[in-house]
């Protein structure tokens, strides 16, 4: 047998080895592209080639049996070439377009959506939650299943100004990234230290220097090596409890769950923008969240009444000022809402721009 090929975990991979041939055949070189109907991409090259992208959506935890069907799939109608995105959908390239139809239909068959494209919703990206990191305050994946089931019909239907990238984040240090809405832990606790077992399992440097805002500190406790808490610069994002346990964070009635919207990582049109504040206090209320779904559904709600054509939801919001935002959505302004945190100088006047 050939040795297996090392992974190379530095730069950036060489695609063309994995390439659809006639994406690798006209590389750089396409004429124009358009999209036929929801979840389907057509493009043109200047050869003449044409190439049909079927854009399907995935249960996002994928599984054995999950990649297997769909790899069966690519056998049976693309030459087996496959794709997956950022947010897990599969995409299927064929280039006869006599085969995009019962594609589709086979698609359908197994239980996976076509759409995602053009002014809808794509799936939800979202971190590992409960089933891999050892720092979720929720389980992302089980939110996303809970969203996305809510608005299946935004998948698969063009339906808003703009397309909509959601993304869900099982805590506070938001590896999930920016999007037109996110939605995340927010826990409103500092920890509570178990000071018998702090000196058992923790390496206190480890603990101190992985802290953002300096808020921990070395500590005698009943005689015994310990950490505590300055609890006004704490900004409860649960960053001590991966290197120590002992320091609790997660609280069934104490953890929450937030949403912020306004996020954009493009230029198009204007430039990148971070997340904004618009609900707090959502409960955390596993294994469907409903209070969740609806709230994300009725800030889409306002947005698709009210937003201009290819104005993404932070575009729509700077528009109409956020007291109209509020007022349309019939959200309330809380305290929650005011950044008066004593360290956030850094926070007043920041976007994803850099500044000289």
């Amino acid at each position: 047998m050939a040795e297996a090929r090392q992974p190379i975990e530095s730069g950036v991979p060489d695609p063309f080895p994995w390439m659809h041939p006639a994406l690798r055949k006209n590389y750089g070189m396409w004429k124009y592209h358009d999209r036929p109907r929801t979840g389907v991409l057509h493009h043109v090259a200047e050869s003449g080639d044409e190439v049909w992208t079927v854009k399907a959506g995935t249960c996002r935890q994928l599984d054995v049996f999950t990649i297997r069907k769909l790899c069966d799939i690519a056998d049976e109608y693309c030459s087996g070439f496959i794709r997956f995105t950022t947010r897990s959908n599969a995409e299927f390239m064929v280039t006869d377009e006599k085969k995009v139809a019962p594609l589709i239909e086979r698609l359908k068959k197994d239980g996976f959506p076509v759409g995602g494209t053009g002014a809808s919703i794509s799936q939800l990206a979202h971190t590992q939650g409960w089933l891999h990191c050892d720092i979720p305050g929720t389980d992302a994946s089980g939110v996303v299943k809970a969203v996305m089931d809510s608005l299946y019909d935004d998948f698969v239907n063009e339906r808003f100004p703009a397309k909509v990238k959601i993304n869900t984040l099982c805590c506070e240090i938001n590896c999930g990234g920016h999007g037109d809405i996110d939605i995340n832990v927010q826990h409103t606790k500092p920890p509570v230290i178990n000071h018998d077992l702090v000196h058992k399992i923790c390496e206190r440097p480890t603990v101190i220097a992985r802290c953002p805002v300096a808020a921990i500190r070395p500590a005698v406790v009943n005689g015994l090596p310990s950490l505590e808490v300055d609890e006004k610069k704490c900004m409860c994002c649960g960053a001590c409890y991966p290197p120590c346990p002992p320091m609790q964070i997660n609280d069934p009635v104490n953890t929450k769950i937030a949403i912020w919207i306004g996020g954009k990582n493009s230029n198009a049109r204007s430039k990148p923008t971070f997340h904004k504040l618009v609900i707090s206090g959502l409960p955390n209320n596993p294994p469907r969240w409903p209070e969740v779904s609806a709230a994300v559904k009725k800030i889409l709600e306002a947005y698709r009444k009210d937003g201009r054509p290819y104005e993404r939801v932070g575009e729509w919001v700077e528009r109409i000022g956020w007291a109209r935002f509020f007022a349309l959505t019939k959200l309330p302004f809380t305290r929650h809402h005011i950044d008066d945190w004593r360290w956030a100088r850094g926070t007043w006047n920041t976007s994803a721009h850099l500044r000289f």
